[in-house]
């Protein structure tokens, strides 16, 4: 059998054994049993063979569950809300007056899942430890058992959120014999969340709850995440009760929805953008590392199209200031950059291209120096959204005189040349900040000290375009250092303007971030009513807050 044949045939029998884990969970298909009775079966978008990797340090290898489910930051930062965050391990916090010293009480009495105590040294060990720690922090020193006490070298107001609501707190008796953090795979994790591990396979991980969680064990008492390799797959067993929480895209949620069983939401938030690999310095090859042939991609796209054939209408329009509108309006002070263009101008694409030195050959492709405008781009394998998508921006952009590959990989293959940067475009999701502020937005993706050299995976944030630019360097640390709205509208104002002609990420649409959930087994979830959380089972922290608060139906 050939190695391509073995990998499908090893999916294949990894989907035939998650269903009948499904199916021997219960056996009346989905539901005629009490909550309580079953696991609460959930898809966050894993796939087969799941890595058995609960190590919080190891972003895009770790399983889902591991974020928030397991282990916990201090706070929870609910973006579907204005609102002040909810106190997880932290119990408050508190700015001196300059902004460089956060002091932060933490609740007391607190319990690590296997018993032992939770002490603001583990917090304090935890600022220091890995990925957590900051170029810019100076000291994390513990002050009793439920103080900590973090020093920074320059102002860290508008960052709050991201220390506050993205450092993963570990218990410091165990990592601190763990030297390589990144390779760990740290299979039996001991975290403070409301659930712990039970047992994981290629094909499901299950986690049941944790009885030394600070607010009592959550009343669901077992929960089983399963790999399923494709969105068809996913849907077909939401409509069959086989599964009774999903977060992915579904063109006609009302076939989903219309039994009474499964309950849905769609928070339009996280940008779908072409990632694109910028930076020459950095390493990166290829037409996309142009910036004029990033512009002409973008106003030779038609998202109108976009949305209505890929997502199904489902989208929302996107801004290429990056800040989530309306939510952020006060933040893009320059009409221009509150929305893409929802229309395909091969005219002022072809401009642009010529503008910068280019020619249309006889073929119809754009080259320059010879050399044809050619860019390879990859979404994951069973993504439809994103491979429908992937297939209109090819045909589109080929109008335009610019030829992009398109094709699909499995999301192993997806992760690690987006992560260490070997790739020249990619369909990529970006989270949205965790407040109604994009500075982690401009922090995370766009600053050079978020990114790394081809080769490397970031050690800090997620800028994976290997974008680097001194003014929105500059423009990031002044915003971070201030809590005055105008300074940081005029440090946002000229991020925006440099993002926006760069395009290191091109806007393609507002994400579909369509949740569907078993609101007649399960209670307690989020609603329009009632949005304490986003219900997307693979999102960080919120995904953990909801388990949490959800009962099984009488």
């Amino acid at each position: 059998m050939s190695t391509r044949r073995r990998r499908k045939f090893a999916a294949l029998m990894a989907v035939v054994a998650a269903a009948a884990l499904l199916l021997s969970g219960c056996a009346d298909g989905g539901g005629g049993k009490a909550g309580a009775d079953r696991p609460l079966r959930v898809w966050s978008g894993a796939t087969s063979p799941i890595a058995n990797n609960f190590n919080p340090f190891a972003p895009g290898q770790a399983a889902h569950f591991t974020y928030g489910v397991i282990y916990e930051p201090l706070f929870f930062f609910n973006q579907l809300a204005d609102e002040k965050p909810t106190g997880l391990i932290g119990d408050s916090y508190e700015f001196n007056a300059d902004g460089t010293v956060l002091t932060v009480a933490i609740k007391p009495d607190q319990k690590w899942s296997d018993g032992t105590p939770l002490t603001a040294q583990d917090v304090a060990f935890s600022f220091g430890y890995g990925s957590n720690k900051s170029e810019k922090l100076v000291s994390a020193v513990a002050e009793g058992d439920t103080t900590v006490v973090l020093s920074y070298a320059v102002p860290q107001f508008t960052a709050a959120p991201q220390i506050l609501g993205a450092t993963w707190i570990i218990p410091e008796r165990i990592w601190s014999s763990i030297t390589d953090f990144a390779t760990e795979t740290n299979q039996k994790p001991i975290g403070s969340g409301p659930y712990v591990l039970k047992n994981a396979t290629d094909a499901s991980y299950t986690v049941e709850a944790n009885p030394n969680f600070r607010d009592g064990a959550p009343a669901v008492k077992t929960v089983q995440n399963i790999a399923i390799d494709s969105n068809q797959s996913a849907e077909d067993l939401l409509k069959t009760g086989k599964i009774d929480w999903a977060g992915q895209f579904i063109a006609n949620p009302k076939s989903i929805t219309s039994g009474g069983t499964i309950s849905s939401l769609n928070q339009q938030q996280d940008p779908t953008v072409l990632l694109t690999c910028s930076s020459t310095e950095l390493g990166c090859t290829g037409p996309q590392t142009d910036p004029a042939v990033r512009r002409a991609i973008n106003v030779a796209i038609d998202r109108g199209e976009i949305g209505s054939k890929a997502f199904a209408g489902q989208s929302g329009v996107v801004s290429p200031s990056f800040a989530l509108l309306p939510r952020d309006k006060k933040w893009v002070t320059d009409p221009k950059l509150e929305t893409s263009p929802q229309k395909a101008n091969a005219a002022e694409a072809g401009s642009i291209l010529e503008a910068a030195g280019y020619v249309r050959g006889a073929d119809g492709v754009f080259a320059k120096e010879g050399k044809s405008i050619e860019i390879d781009l990859f979404s994951p394998d069973g993504w439809t959204d994103y491979n429908d998508a992937a297939k209109l921006i090819s045909e589109q952009a080929e109008t335009a005189g610019i030829r992009i590959k398109n094709r699909t990989v499995s999301l192993a293959e997806y992760w690690t040349p987006t992560t260490n940067g070997n790739f020249q475009m990619a369909l990529y999701g970006a989270p949205q900040s965790l407040v109604a502020d994009p500075y982690s937005n401009y922090e995370r993706f766009f600053a050079t000290a978020s990114t790394a050299p081809v080769g490397q995976p970031p050690a800090t944030g997620l800028n994976l375009a290997r974008y680097s630019n001194p003014i929105v360097d500059t423009a990031v640390a002044e915003a971070g250092a201030t809590q005055d709205d105008g300074i940081k509208k005029g440090a946002y104002a000229r991020i925006q303007t440099e993002i926006a002609r760069d395009l290191p990420y091109i806007p393609v649409v507002l994400n579909a971030s369509m949740a569907f959930f078993n609101t007649r087994d399960f209670t307690g979830w989020p609603g329009d009513s009632r949005p304490y959380a986003a219900p997307l089972p693979y999102l960080a922290t919120a995904s953990g807050v909801v388990l949490s608060r959800l009962r099984p139906a009488k």
